[in-house]
Formats: structure tokens, C-alpha cells, sequence
């Protein structure tokens, strides 16, 4: 495997974390940019966190990037995606960004019970949850992009 520890341009950091955010330029300053993104995260503006939320599509959404429509897999039982898409708005509607996690190949309904269990949740404790799952994501992207 490569290194992950070694600088990534903006442009490979915008398709880890599919788009060009604060996030996205502030790592792009780092030597580190996947391992120092926590300490990244935590200096950034309430407003760039959920900016950087909410350039990761929704799950289940019929419009996504090809990396994310491979890693949400093909499993479309309707009613799962019917469900799916009615969550992420309450979830939305709840919290004020887009609801990440690190689907990890794992089925649709997984997630959706995964949903169902953070939409009860505090809004910090969400936000936490969604900005350490994005970086998850992101480490994985990277990962898998260096063992092709």
C-alpha cells in the first residue's frame, strides 16, 4: 500500500470526500492530510462542517458518483429506498445536514437501521458521529484507490 501520511492535492482530496470544500483545501495544506483530518475538522467553522456534510449525496439517491453508487451497491428494494429517502429528510430536516456513514458494502436495510437509531440522537452527538464517518470514508477511498 502507499502511503497515506503523504500529501494529497485538493483535487484528490475533493474526490475522497466528493467535492471542493473548506475541509478539502484546509488538507490539502497538511503533510498528513487523512491523518491529521480529525484535528482539521475540529478548527473548522460550524458552517464548513456542514458544508462538508453536505457534499456527500444522500443514501439510496438516484443521482450519485460513480464511486458512491459502487460503494452503496445495487441492492433496490423499493421499499427500502422508500424508507431510505424518507429518513434522510427527517434526518435533515432534524439536523441541518446530510446524514454520512461509512456504508462500508454493507446492504441498504443495514443502513437504514442505522438511520432509524442515530435520527434519535443529540444534534452535537450526530455531528460528531457524521464528520468522524466521513473521515472514515474518505481513508477507505484512499485505501482501496492505492490497492488497485
Amino acid at each position: 500500500m502507499h502511503d497515506v501520511s503523504r500529501q494529497l492535492t485538493v483535487d484528490e482530496l475533493a474526490d475522497l470526500f466528493e467535492g471542493r470544500t473548506r475541509l478539502v483545501e484546509k488538507l490539502a495544506e497538511r503533510d498528513d492530510p487523512l491523518g491529521s483530518a480529525r484535528d482539521v475538522i475540529a478548527a473548522l467553522s460550524e458552517r464548513d462542517k456542514l458544508e462538508a456534510l453536505n457534499a456527500h449525496p444522500a443514501i439510496g439517491a438516484k443521482k450519485l458518483s460513480a464511486r458512491s453508487a459502487a460503494e452503496q451497491g445495487g441492492d433496490a428494494d423499493p421499499v427500502v429506498l422508500t424508507e431510505l429517502a424518507y429518513l434522510n429528510q427527517v434526518y435533515e430536516e432534524k439536523f441541518g445536514f446530510r446524514f454520512v456513514v461509512f456504508v462500508n458494502r454493507r446492504p441498504k436495510a443495514e443502513i437504514l437501521a442505522v438511520l432509524r437509531d442515530r435520527i434519535g440522537r443529540s444534534t452535537a452527538d450526530e455531528l460528531q458521529t457524521a464528520l468522524g464517518e466521513l473521515v472514515e470514508i474518505a481513508a477507505d477511498r484512499w485505501r482501496r484507490s492505492q490497492n488497485v
